[in-house]
């Protein structure tokens, strides 16, 4: 009896008693489906396997068990010849299932397992050749690393078994793998790992992409599975020690930095102290949880970096020793004292205890906050623009000044190259992570209030940090470029001591219509002083601009008479121009009318005539006078005159019609009228013949208009 892999799959489990369908088809996948090779592995035996069961003999009765022998030690016992179902027997899998279970009796006539498989494997077809042993399994193509994988799985098997065969293939674990290529409608379902394969829609053959997250850290080209994810409910498992274990509910879309400040709120740990494992990489704060890749069950593992500071300084959170405790966590994240430049790439910002190069290592040390505001080498002014108002906003707090987000050409458009009335000045303000000044100035001075508020309506502000040699050689180029060699010599030559400081750069026509800087704020100076300084320097400035501001205005009011006067000139052309246009339009449409009737007329003729010669051809041949069973008509048509022609009896009145159209009277036009009884030919049917109709011998008709 033929059996497909199904039932081959069926007969092992009953077989073995092995009730998990992966186990059971790996097995059986191992051996390329071949039942018997698949039964030796998992069960004892005394020989080795026969090499093809569909060619093994009946076996020979073996010798019986000698009195006092010892039973077989496996604790399988093979049953006696007589025992054995034969090719007929269909419940061969139901008969070992049950032997299995008598292991601890000995019997008379035992031979070698192999023997007994051998028989058993030899009722069954294994031929893959065979008609349904490929009919009901599906194949899937998996594509990996510009490689294909191929997996063949019955249509009973899950999701997470296919996982598990593509581990096997793949190597890539399968909470890393991310497939895509699943039908759309299908696409939720196939995320939940015990749905089976054949309730997902999918052919014979599938076309599968696998992504590994562990390499690429989080889908951003937005595979099906990420949309799916992303309106799942995430439990988040975070072990905090030493406290326990606490768990977080949270949708796909909330993002790392949401989870740790809601982890903040639940803990009171502040996010820069929070040290997490248990992220995969590639991921950083804006991640979404959907976009990470981990599981909708996750776990992690969380230590306060603050805690293990003051436990490693054996110094208590209580009691008379909260002040040094205060002390302690001071120097470490906010004191550094660093031996070179290259030491410094050692130290990350106070942000970056929140990036991904730190938070989502499995060891990460504790490093020590530093003061440098955008990292080392920075090639991109945009990028460490960005850098730069993200770590200024996180190192000194709210509140801060709004810092301009972009590069340094685009803060000139916005500032200086407007008209006069909307202009602003410039305030570049530069940063030093190893002044002494640098704390004072951000912690006190840019966080007053008439500070910020000055300058976010006088002042456009771009900061930089000139802590590194590179980053600063670089911002002086782009003085140079953008604005000035002045303004770069200017900025060169501002000492240590003196910083952080504010350039102040504007432009008027009085300085040649050129940038420059008027004025620069040292960092050595006091909150009215800077206050004060900002706003002469706007005065001044303002007034500057007086004269520049007149001059447009005149010119703005000059352009407006000349503007109104071409609009008069161009409404006055635009009139003539549609009066001519509407002319022509008219002339064109008329033509358009007369071609579109004559158009008309003539397909109209042309149809008739079609119709008329279609007509004609299908009369019949005109009988001759002398011959019998023939009918005379007569039709009168609409002038008086008449229509004369003979037709067989036996010709139908459908012949009748087609000789009325073939002399040019269409039946959709005209109505065939017989003089008595009364009746509209037309309206019958017209495959009756005349004879049935009783129109002979011969019979007058008249043609009416519809």
């Amino acid at each position: 009896m033929s059996e497909n892999k199904d039932e081959t799959l069926a007969s092992f489990q009953n077989i073995t008693g092995i009730d998990d369908v992966g186990e059971a088809f790996s097995h059986l996948e191992a051996v390329n489906w071949n039942l018997m090779d698949a039964l030796s592995r998992v069960m004892p035996h005394d020989d080795a396997p026969l090499s093809n069961p569909i060619q093994a003999a009946r076996p020979a009765v073996p010798d019986p068990v000698q009195p006092g022998s010892q039973s077989n030690t496996n604790g399988f016992r093979p049953p006696s010849y007589d025992e054995l179902p034969g090719p007929s027997n269909a419940g061969a899998s139901s008969f070992f299932a049950s032997t299995m279970h008598n292991h601890n009796q000995n019997h008379r006539n035992r031979y070698p397992t192999s023997q007994l498989l051998a028989h058993l494997t030899s009722t069954i077809n294994l031929d893959p050749s065979s008609q349904n042993y490929n009919q009901n399994f599906m194949n899937f193509n998996i594509h990996f690393n510009q490689m294909l994988f191929h997996i063949r799985l019955p249509p009973t098997a899950t999701i997470e078994q296919l996982k598990r065969k593509i581990f096997d293939a793949t190597n890539v674990p399968v909470c890393r793998q991310a497939i895509s290529g699943w039908p759309p409608l299908r696409a939720s379902d196939a995320q939940i790992g015990g749905t089976q394969i054949c309730n997902l829609d999918l052919s014979q053959e599938n076309e599968l992409i696998l992504v590994d997250l562990t390499d690429d850290g989080f889908m951003d080209t937005e595979p099906d599975e990420v949309p799916q994810r992303t309106d799942k409910d995430f439990t988040i498992k975070i072990l905090y020690e030493p406290e326990g274990t606490f768990t977080l509910s949270l949708s796909g879309q909330t993002t790392i930095q949401e989870v740790k400040m809601n982890v903040f709120c639940v803990k009171n740990i502040p996010v820069r102290h929070q040290e997490w494992t248990g992220w995969p990489s590639g991921c950083n704060n804006e991640t979404t949880l959907a976009q990470s890749g981990i599981e909708l069950n996750h776990r992690f593992v969380l230590r306060n970096i603050a805690e293990r500071v003051l436990s490693n300084s054996n110094v208590s959170l209580d009691g008379d020793n909260a002040q040094t405790s205060s002390s302690l966590l001071n120097n470490v994240f906010d004191v550094v004292t660093l031996d070179s430049e290259s030491s410094a790439d050692e130290f990350e910002d106070a942000t970056d205890f929140n990036t991904a190069e730190y938070i989502f290592t499995d060891s990460p040390p504790v490093q020590p906050l530093n003061r440098h505001l955008i990292p080392n080498n920075t090639d991109d002014e945009t990028t460490g623009s960005n850098q730069f108002v993200a770590n200024y906003r996180s190192r000194f707090g709210e509140p801060y000044p709004e810092f301009f987000d972009g590069s340094l050409d685009n803060a000139l458009q916005l500032a200086c190259h407007k008209p006069a009335k909307e202009r602003k000045l410039l305030a570049i303000y530069l940063h030093h992570g190893e002044s002494i000044l640098t704390n004072v100035f951000c912690d006190h001075l840019m966080k007053a209030e008439s500070i910020i508020q000055t300058l976010k309506e006088k002042f456009i502000l771009f900061g930089w940090d000139m802590t590194y040699e590179s980053n600063k050689d670089m911002f002086l180029s782009l003085l140079t470029a953008r604005i000035s060699s002045n303004a770069s010599l200017t900025a060169r030559n501002i000492k240590l001591d003196k910083l952080p400081a504010i350039m102040l750069v504007g432009k008027s026509r009085q300085m040649g219509s050129n940038c420059e800087v008027l004025s620069v704020i040292h960092g050595n100076i006091g909150l009215d002083d800077l206050l004060t300084r900002l706003i002469e320097t706007t005065a001044m400035y303002e007034e500057q601009l007086q004269v520049e501001i007149r001059q447009e205005d005149e010119k703005a009011a000059r352009d407006q008479v000349k503007a109104e006067q071409d609009m008069a000139y161009e409404e006055t052309l635009q009139a003539d121009m549609a009066k001519e246009a509407a002319k022509s339009q008219k002339a064109a449409a008329q033509a358009a009318e007369r071609k579109r009737i004559e158009s008309e007329r003539a397909e109209e003729s042309a149809r008739r005539e079609s119709i008329r010669l279609v007509a004609e051809q299908s009369l019949p041949q005109e009988p001759g006078e002398q011959e019998t069973n023939i009918f005379k008509i007569r039709v009168r048509k609409p002038t008086g005159d008449f229509l004369e022609r003979r037709f067989y009896t036996q010709n139908n009145l459908k012949d009748l019609l087609n000789y009325v159209t073939a002399n040019g009277f269409l039946i959709e036009e005209y109505k065939l009228i017989s003089s008595w009884p009364r009746r509209d030919l037309t309206a019958i049917e017209s495959s009756q013949t005349l004879e049935m109709l009783k129109l002979y011998p011969q019979e007058t008709f008249i043609l009416e208009e519809r």
